[in-house]
């Protein structure tokens, strides 16, 4: 089996995998997944894919994740795993799509408008 890529967005995290037949190890950065990402929730999100298909252990996952904070980059990295899934067997594609993780999560961060203290809150209101 040959080595798939693929890529995955969330907010202004990118996230760029390379997946193969392997053991089941994911390396985020060069560390470790429990390393990077030192949240039990967060690493669900990332294998979650791998759980829906029942794949877990069968694929070596090397990530280059860029930009964002931690969720963005384990939003980023769990699209473009399903993607990759998508592309090595077509079959997982309806439980993949079922669970919604080929859909790219638009929001982003609203922008601060001007004599505005933040995006939506204003400067404190003064009659007098």
């Amino acid at each position: 089996m040959s080595i798939t890529h693929t890529i995955g967005r969330r907010k202004t995290s990118v996230a760029r995998i390379y997946v193969k037949a392997g053991t089941g190890t994911i390396v985020v950065n060069e560390k470790a997944l429990d390393v990077f990402f030192p949240l039990a929730t967060i690493q669900q999100e990332v294998v979650k894919p791998f759980l829906i298909t029942n794949t877990m252990g069968q694929f070596d996952v090397t990530v280059n994740v860029q930009g964002g904070g931690i969720t963005g980059q384990a939003g980023a990295i769990r699209l473009a795993i399903s993607r990759a899934l998508d592309v090595i067997n077509p079959e997982l594609h309806a439980a993949l799509k079922a669970e919604s993780l080929f859909t790219r999560d638009p929001r982003m961060v609203e922008r601060k408008k001007f004599g505005h203290k933040k995006a939506r809150k204003r400067f404190q209101f003064s009659k007098r």
